[in-house]
């Protein structure tokens, strides 16, 4: 309808507004739609939802096997640490009773966490050595007066070489 045209009747004016309300309307849709066109439909968003829970089972079971990895590293570490630590506490041991002059068999008996530990145990350990290496007295040198009765006189050597005199 031409707008020079003069409107008699309200239909006519229903019709242009009718008219006019349709086209900014549609033209108000489209600019809303273009808005909106980045939007996915709800099933393409079901799809992406259980393409992700996938993704992230497959993730998580990733990460748990990480873990179970990681856990026996740690494990393994541990284990070699306490290795380590105990061939270092047996070599300063070793190294202690050597210094001290105790026999080899005494340095497993000796107690302690750190070298100085170790060490005043070794000392305390090196004296009860010296204390018990006095020497035996040695057999007497003194000449034995002969026996008459030669049975008699070998069973007194005998004896006497079994006490240690």
């Amino acid at each position: 309808m031409d707008l020079e045209t003069p409107i008699t009747t309200s239909e006519q004016l229903d019709s242009i507004v009718s008219e006019r309300t349709n086209s900014i309307v549609q033209a108000r849709l489209e600019r809303e739609a273009k808005k909106y066109a980045s939007y996915t439909s709800p099933e393409d968003l079901k799809a992406m939802k259980e393409k992700y829970d996938k993704q992230i089972g497959d993730l998580n079971g990733a990460l748990s096997t990480a873990n179970e990895k990681a856990a026996k590293y740690d494990a393994d570490i541990a284990e070699r640490d306490a290795k380590i630590k105990g061939y270092e506490t047996a070599s300063v041991k070793t190294r202690i009773a050597h210094e001290l002059g105790l026999p080899y068999e005494m340095h497993s008996r000796l107690n302690g966490e750190t070298e100085d530990e170790i060490r005043k145990d070794a000392e305390a350990l090196a004296k009860l050595f010296e204390a018990s290496n006095n020497p035996a007295p040695m057999a007497s040198a003194e000449t034995k007066v002969k026996e008459t009765d030669s049975k008699t006189a070998a069973y007194k050597e005998m004896l006497r070489q079994m006490k240690g005199e």
